[in-house]
């Protein structure tokens, strides 16, 4: 899940829990909204972990390049 996905998550099950005031007989909204919310706080956190995961596996790799240089056929 990207940061984006997660933050909408968060946004979508905020609106659900404070914004939406209809009650369902089988369907309980606050409770969908608190759901997504945790789930959207869980995807930030592990897409933010990847991301500082990745870059300090990148900033230890060195990159060399070697160039062989042949004479052309005489």
């Amino acid at each position: 899940m990207t940061i984006g996905g997660s933050i909408a998550l968060i946004v979508v099950g905020a609106i659900l829990r404070f914004a939406v005031t209809w009650h369902g007989k089988y369907l309980d909204i606050q409770a969908i909204g608190v759901i997504l919310m945790v789930a959207g706080v869980v995807g930030l956190g592990v897409a933010v972990g990847l991301l500082i995961s990745r870059r300090r596996a990148r900033a230890g790799t060195q990159v060399y390049e070697e160039r062989r240089y042949m004479e052309p056929p005489g």
